[in-house]
């Protein structure tokens, strides 16, 4: 026996080299033995029951190449069978149902198949498919879409469909009829005649599954026409008669025929006008197609006709509606089909036709491999032994209730065995004549989504689906006789005239009044009536930026909720009432009559929330409008200054407010504003907003340079259609307010700008507008989110929708707004009031405590930095405005220091190397010095000046506490390391002399705290007749600190000083802790003297260094400055 045979062990790695692979397909001979399975020598066996015939849909030569795809790809090393081998041995079953069975039966006794693959045909499925159930044997095939299939038990116990059902189908078809108020129609298809011998055709099995689907929804089965044909053996006169006896009983014909024949029908409908009336619909039912075909495409094109004919066909083919199953247009599943192409034509000898692309209905088979593999493993894994008795049912029960990635999309199978499948409704584009999915039935969820801007083009020009049946009826007995007889129309006509001339009357007796009302000019105003104020009053930055045709004025009341942000724009005085003069750039303006009917609209307007337009002078050169003033500014303003806190009550109010004015101007004669926006909505001293700028657009400029950023700004607030228009109207749209509406609702609701996108996200006004006009984008409304925000971001959204007819009217969004406040703020305006301006006082309050508490905060600063220019008793004289007197004090001990040769050092150091110097020392010195009872007066270059005693006395302990400084300053110099010359030892000559002083406060600008005196002098001359690293104390000073009797001081003799003469001094050289302590502990004395805790001194301004003062590692137990980069 003859069978091909996958050997998967050689042919990994190679799936699709076919020609160059031996081991990919060989074909034996071997003698089957009857054993149920050999699943544990890793061997599966297929049989595969298809007709050989290449015209039928399930042939051999289109199954083969795709089952020989399959097996590389479930045996592959992460395929569900790794390793294993799939024997397949295959039958020509000529969709018979003699021959289909007995092939099924051979394999079955000779235990050579433990699933089937195929059947494809109906009457070859139904005795297999009882068979294989007592058999055990899962049978897998994408045909078997007949209804009684879907009756699985006990007859069809392991039979698993592939491709759904025709019952699936007539699901969908339901719904789209459903969709279009379809309930009666027609059924045309084709059926194998009696003397044929081949059963009924697939396309009865298929209507009659949607005839049962639609009789269960319509009024009974009078509602379905049906007529067949054999198309064998019919003409096209016969198509003319049976669609001719269809036209008298329906208007929505369903079509099931060959491909070829469905286009001679529609050909026999043009003919007969059925397509050109565009009261038909054709349903082409193409369960077998490919969407991604050429010839799917493009049905109605023959390459054996002639132009003329494909004309006729594709002016016919507009009228045509294809149902069928999705086809996936990835590039895989392309790269799969050419795949498959090319194996069918080298090894099974058969062509595909040009540009067909494999149907999913052969691809199927593709899937039930794999879906077989699958579960066969899941089987394997769930039985204990896999030598036993593993029957079919065990493998099939794995294979249904399962959902899987198959080469055809998404593959669910239901607890039935069938997959869930969806199907598309194509229709021809008549720009391309290609026919393109409209509409999608997803099986999943049970609805049909249609195509996003893809509408369907109905045939004879129609915009909307013909009715299944015409107004009057097929007979004319919906439309009865309702004529009346002649006294009656003559009644009718003589009451129509006297009521139509009643109107007239009507008409005119306005229309004189009309004219009278316009000659009289009731808007007219004379410049001399306009009172010009002293000066001119400050208003909103964004209205000077629109220019003075359309800019808004401001008191200065509007100062103090708009900051800094005002400019300055005029006003007036007309009849007592303060207004707001609006230039117009005209030199002249020609009082036209629609101007004229315009500006008396204007005057009669009068509402709470638009501003009272008062009149316009028309006389050169003061061409203006008056319109309302408006103290509080405009909506802007109030959104732009933070110091204003709008709660959710007060935005909802100012919501409110531009909904109602825009609500009635909207039911107005003016119709729509045209320009809203919160520059254009001002508040007048009640906090009541009211709109302005609307109306007269005649005699209102905008900016025209569209080089110019107010240009692009002024365009944020207007609507997608109207930025896509290339001239649009001045007066705008009403559904275009509502746009503008949303995102002034926005700018309330966020404050954060017009049009804002999210944090970090900066566009210019020019980009912004070209995006919106080449897609969709809206200002960001996910980023503050609460339930009250949330809801508003939804009403934006429907506000702004792209669609103008989506978006509601301002009648609807008064209650809409309403709703918005959780709290039920009252809509009286004095209840408003009140709570508005209770509001206004509360912000007041808390931008007055704010301002307090940043004073307080400066003032403290300014107290420590003076804290560290003068002495704080001096600093708080100085602080609570005491006069500060020089004051003298009886001793005091001076401390001078400076360093031996740092001339000769800077001299070769460089300028920042000396600061760094003079700042590392100094830092050691004062981290030092704040440890003593001390006040350090300055620095001066390498001098170093320290006092104690004064501001605050102590005694004669200011003797004792300069001593210990200066030997711990003289400790830590030892130790000091000079960064840009570290072997270099850095010397300290230090001076110390006590006696009296003044001290006082020098300066007004820069003031400072100054020593006067001889003692100052003397002190300094000790310093400099002292020598390096060693600290020379006057006679004053020794006879202090020999009172202490810690200090050991040793006599240098006689030293001739300026202006004192001759005078002993002597060297101090350290201080000892017991003063009976002998004198080879003094060293140790000196040397722990001084222990204070590790200081870190950050001097980033200046050096970029840290100094760090840590325990050294001297031998003596010292302590060793260092420093360190930052």
């Amino acid at each position: 026996m003859s069978r091909y045979v996958y050997d998967d062990t050689r042919a990994i790695g190679h799936p699709h080299d076919l020609a160059k692979n031996p081991y990919y397909v060989k074909n034996i001979n071997f003698n089957l033995r009857p054993e149920r399975h050999q699943f544990h020598r890793k061997i599966v066996k297929l049989g595969v029951l298809l007709p050989a015939d290449p015209n039928q849909v399930f042939s051999l030569v289109k199954v083969l190449p795709i089952l020989e795809m399959a097996i590389p790809a479930v045996t592959k090393q992460d395929g569900p069978l790794p390793g294993w081998k799939i024997l397949v041995d295959y039958r020509d079953t000529l969709c018979s149902s003699v021959e289909g069975p007995l092939a099924a039966f051979e394999f079955y006794v000779n235990g050579s198949a433990d699933a089937f693959i195929g059947p494809g045909c109906e009457y070859v499925i139904a005795p297999v498919a009882r068979y294989a159930g007592p058999w055990g044997i899962p049978v897998l095939t994408a045909g078997a879409q007949a209804e009684a299939f879907f009756y699985k038990h006990p007859s069809y116990a392991t039979l698993t469909r592939m491709m759904g059902s025709y019952t699936q189908a007539g699901v969908a078809i339901r719904n789209i009829f459903e969709e279009f108020n379809w309930r009666r129609l027609g059924m045309l298809y084709h059926n194998n005649g009696p003397s044929s011998g081949k059963g009924n055709s697939p396309c009865f099995l298929t209507l009659s599954a949607v005839f049962t689907v639609l009789n269960k929804k319509t009024s009974g089965s009078d509602n379905i026409i049906t007529a067949q044909f054999d198309e064998t053996n019919t003409t096209n006169t016969k198509f003319k008669e049976l669609l001719h006896k269809l036209s008298l009983s329906t208007r929505i014909v369903v079509l099931c025929a060959n491909p070829a024949t469905v286009r001679e029908i529609m050909l026999a409908a043009d003919d007969l006008n059925m397509v050109s009336s565009g009261e038909y619909v054709f349903f082409n039912i193409e369960l077998f197609s490919n969407l991604a075909s050429a010839s799917s495409k493009e049905p109605w094109k023959s390459e054996n006709d002639t132009e003329e004919r494909n004309e006729r066909a594709r002016r016919a083919y507009s009228a045509v509606l294809t149902v069928t199953s999705p086809a996936p247009e990835k590039k895989e599943y392309l790269e799969f089909s050419d795949q498959v192409k090319e194996l069918a034509a080298t090894k099974y000898n058969y062509t595909f036709g040009k540009g067909e692309v494999v149907s999913t209905f052969v691809a199927a088979f593709y899937d039930a491999v794999l879906l077989y593999a699958l579960a066969l493993n899941d089987t394997l894994q769930q039985a204990t032994d896999p030598r036993g008795q593993l029957d079919g049912a065990a493998v099939m029960r794995n294979m249904w209730n399962r959902t899987f990635q198959g080469i055809t999309g998404e593959v669910v199978i239901n607890s039935n065995g069938d997959r869930v499948a969806s199907y598309s409704l194509l229709d021809m584009n008549p720009n391309t004549s290609k026919f393109e999915v409209v509409a999608t039935y997803v099986a999943a969820n049970k609805t049909l989504q249609f195509t996003e801007n893809r509408p369907i083009y109905w045939a004879g020009g129609r915009t909307t689906p013909p009715p299944d049946t015409p107004e009057c009826g097929f007979d004319g007995s919906l439309c009865p006789d309702n004529s009346l007889p002649v006294y009656a129309i003559l009644s009718i006509v003589l009451s129509s005239v006297v009521v139509i001339l009643a109107i007239l009357s009507v008409f005119i007796y306005r229309h004189y009044k009309l004219e009278a009302e316009i000659a009289m000019m009731t808007w007219r105003v004379s410049w001399s009536d306009v009172l010009q104020p002293g000066g001119r009053l400050r208003g909103s930055l964004h209205s000077i930026t629109r220019r003075y045709s359309t800019g808004t004025t401001f008191s200065d009341e509007a100062t103090s909720l708009a900051g800094d942000r005002q400019v300055y724009t005029p006003c007036g005085f007309y009849k007592g009432c303060r207004v707001a003069i609006k230039l117009v750039d005209k030199q002249r303006i020609d009082l036209t009559r629609p101007l004229l009917l315009e500006l008396k609209k204007m005057k009669d307007l009068e509402h709470d929330h638009l501003a009272r337009f008062y009149g316009a002078c028309v006389d050169p050169p003061h061409c203006c409008l008056l319109t309302e003033y408006c103290p509080k500014g405009s909506l802007q303003d109030i959104l732009e200054n933070e110091s204003i806190k709008l709660d959710w009550m007060f935005k909802v109010s100012l919501m409110h407010d531009i909904v109602k004015g825009m609500h009635y101007l909207h039911n107005s004669d003016i119709k729509s504003h045209g320009a809203l926006k919160s520059s254009n909505c001002v508040v007048d001293s009640r906090f009541v907003l009211k709109i302005t700028d609307f109306g007269i657009h005649a005699l209102r400029t905008s900016e025209k340079d569209s080089s110019a950023h107010s240009y692009w700004t002024r365009l944020l607030w207007t609507a997608p259609e109207l930025l896509r228009m290339p001239e649009p109207p001045p007066e705008g749209t009403q559904k275009g307010d509502v746009y503008s509406f949303a995102i002034v609702m926005h700018e309330i609701v966020n404050r954060q700008g017009v049009f804002w996108l999210g944090p970090g996200i900066e566009f210019s006004p020019k980009e912004i507008i070209e995006t919106i006009r080449a897609s969709c984008l809206r200002p960001n409304t996910s980023h503050h989110r609460s339930c009250e925000a949330d809801d508003a971001a939804e009403l934006m959204r429907r506000c702004w929708a792209e669609d103008p007819t989506e978006r509601p009217d301002f009648g609807n969004l008064k209650g809409a707004i309403r709703r918005l406040n959780k709290t039920q703020e009252s809509s009286n305006i004095l209840d408003n009031l009140l709570s508005r301006m209770e509001q206004y006082a509360n912000n007041l309050e808390t931008l007055v405590s704010e301002r307090t508490q940043d004073y307080l905060e400066e003032k403290k600063k300014c107290e420590e930095l003076l804290y560290q220019l003068l002495p704080k008793s001096v600093a708080s004289q100085l602080i609570n405005g005491q006069s500060v007197v020089a004051e003298t004090f009886e001793q005091v001990t001076i401390y001078f220091s400076d360093i031996v040769g740092f001339t000769a050092l800077s001299a070769s150091s460089t300028p920042m190397q000396v600061v760094d110097l003079l700042n590392d020392l100094y830092t050691c010195f004062d981290s030092i010095v704040e440890n003593y009872d001390v006040y350090k007066v300055e620095t001066i270059g390498d001098a170093y000046m320290v006092v104690s005693g004064l501001p605050e006395r102590n005694g004669t302990r200011h003797a004792c506490e300069v001593a210990r400084m200066a030997l711990a300053l003289l400790d830590a110099v030892r130790r000091f390391r000079i960064r840009h010359r570290p072997m270099d030892q850095l010397r300290l000559r230090i001076g110390l002399h006590s006696g009296p002083c003044v001290a006082g406060v020098v300066g007004l600008k820069m003031p400072r705290y100054c020593l006067f005196g001889d003692t100052v002098n003397t002190a300094s001359r000790m310093e400099s007749n002292g020598e390096a690293l060693k600290i020379h104390v006057s006679p004053d000073t020794k006879a202090l600190l020999d009172t202490f009797g810690t200090f050991h001081l040793e006599c240098r003799g006689e030293v001739a000083m300026k202006g004192k003469g001759i005078l002993v001094t002597y060297w101090l050289l350290g201080e000892k802790t017991d003063p009976n302590a002998p004198k080879e502990n003094l060293r140790w004395s000196k040397t722990k003297l001084f222990q204070p805790k590790a200081v870190h001194f950050r001097i980033s301004h200046h050096s970029g260094r840290e100094w760090i003062k840590t325990p050294g590692l001297q031998a003596d137990g010292g302590q060793e400055f260092s420093s360190r980069g930052l």
